[in-house]
């Protein structure tokens, strides 16, 4: 990921200590808050890497909760998320790993309630950006900096110039695209980047195309 001023470096407006072990945290964290659409009952969080060793200090522990609570970096009520959580009627576990990750920062976060359950992986990548590499078992690679789509499909030809031409005709247009699917003919999950917003007209639009089984738009500004 490309970093485009000194400031994605220095870090967001935060709550410290570290942009990259608390907001970058947070971050994640509220990124499977906003994948999961609801505050969940359960949250089930494991750090790998330097998060392991050191989220007791940088509080990444109560940042990740922070996120999941909804909260922003810059949220004051982040130093005291997990008793907020507790009150909320949220349940949180976590746990540290010794598996051995491609980067150093990582966690995975599994939200969950009585009717469905989301599984993501991110990383902290320096000066509060972060990627989540992984949602439920879908291979991305995606930072979440710009309005996000995400398009839950069956694997067959077609669909993503059927998505495209609905785009198309409304001009929006795309900065990023990533497809991962679990097998061949499965289901997929397409991941859209668009340089504007995409109204709910326009989510419902691609939602009825034939052989699409959800949609979804993520933004975290």
């Amino acid at each position: 990921m490309k970093y485009k001023s000194v400031f994605d470096i220095i870090g967001p407006i935060m709550v410290g200590p570290s942009s990259s072990h608390t907001a970058g945290a947070a971050r994640i964290g509220r990124v499977a808050r906003k994948l999961f659409g609801k505050q969940p009952k359960r949250a089930e969080i494991s750090f790998y890497g330097s998060f392991a060793k050191t989220y007791k200090g940088h509080g990444s522990d109560v940042a990740t909760v922070a996120g999941i609570l909804d909260f922003d970096t810059s949220d004051l009520r982040l130093k005291n998320s997990l008793v907020i959580a507790e009150k909320a009627g949220m349940e949180v576990s976590l746990t540290t790993s010794e598996i051995l990750t491609e980067h150093p920062n990582t966690a995975r976060i599994k939200l969950s309630d009585d009717q469905a359950s989301i599984e993501v992986v991110g990383v902290s990548i320096g000066g509060g950006k972060i990627e989540v590499l992984e949602v439920n078992g879908f291979t991305l690679q995606l930072g979440f900096d710009s309005p996000t789509m995400l398009v839950l499909h069956e694997d067959r030809f077609g669909m993503i110039a059927a998505v495209a031409k609905v785009l198309t005709q409304h001009r929006i247009n795309v900065g990023l695209m990533e497809v991962s699917r679990h097998d061949r003919g499965s289901r997929a999950l397409m991941a859209i980047e668009t340089d504007a917003p995409v109204s709910v007209e326009v989510l419902e639009e691609i939602r009825q195309i034939p052989y699409v089984f959800d949609v979804s738009l993520l933004s975290l500004n």
